[in-house]
Order: C-alpha cells, then structure tokens, then sequence
C-alpha cells in the first residue's frame, strides 16, 4: 500500500483505529522517519485524543483511558530499550488483554513480540522530480487480524 503523503498516513491510523480493541497489538516498524508516529497519532486522533500525540521515545510507555480515547491504549517506543529482557519491567504481558498497544521499534522485542501481533513495515520510497518521499506500507497479517485486514 503506498503512503503518499502525510495526510494518507493519518486517514490509514483512522482506518486502523475503526477496527482496534482491546487486546490487539500493532507493531510498528521501520527506520527513523518512515512515518511510524505519524500512522500511531492518526489511530489516536481517530479515537479521540484531542491534543497532539507526544512521541513516547522518551517516556517508552504513553498510556491513554477512555475518556480521552474510546478504548484503553498504550503507545510504546522501544527504541531506547537494549536487551529484550528490559521490555518485562514495562508491563506489557500484564496489560496485553486490556489494552490496544500501539508498539514501535518492536524488534527490540526480540522473540517477546505475540504471534498475533499485526507487523506493518513502513519504507521510504524516494520520488522523482524533488517530491516529498512516499512510504510504502506492507503488512504481515495473523489469523486474528483476518477479516479485519485490510481496514475499509
């Protein structure tokens, strides 16, 4: 699926959000810049959030409750995390039925990261002519995203 802008990065995040609940996990991945952040606000703008979604690099784990989204959801940056090991301290068995988790640089999850995850891979796709680089979207889809993958 090809991204060409930021707009349709964020009309996909409110796709995806149409069809998130509880217990879901998306793993966002891709190199920096690849629009990672961009896709995980257009889910929680799409839920609600009224304000700006901070990037949780820094504070790894940025929890949102209903009222402020219409379902629990955690948005989590593991790019600071070193060993897979770290990641237990965070919670993320604890909470995985309860919340919709938003998780990017999932890699660092090492062999952590649940088989029912949905993995999108975000790439840049240079453009001809001095446009804006694209992003191109590809999916890994588990048995219990079918049906709901591709969002409408």
């Amino acid at each position: 699926m090809l991204l060409a802008t930021e707009f349709d990065t964020l009309a996909l995040g409110a796709k995806i959000a149409a069809i998130l609940r509880p217990g879901d996990c998306i793993a966002l991945d891709g190199d920096l810049g690849a629009g990672k952040t961009t896709l995980a606000r257009g889910v929680l703008q799409a839920l609600g959030l009224g304000s700006e979604a901070p990037s949780p690099t820094f504070a790894i784990v940025q929890p949102y409750d209903p009222p402020e989204t219409r379902i629990p959801v955690w948005h989590i940056d593991l790019y600071r995390i070193e060993e897979p090991e770290d990641v237990v301290e965070l919670g993320l068995d604890e909470m995985r039925r309860e919340v919709a988790m938003l998780i990017e640089w999932p890699d660092r999850l090492g062999k952590r990261l649940w088989p029912d995850a949905l993995r999108l891979h975000l790439g840049v796709e240079s453009q001809s002519g001095g446009q804006t680089a694209a992003r191109r979207l590809t999916a890994q889809v588990p048995s219990a995203w079918e049906g709901r993958w591709p969002p409408s």
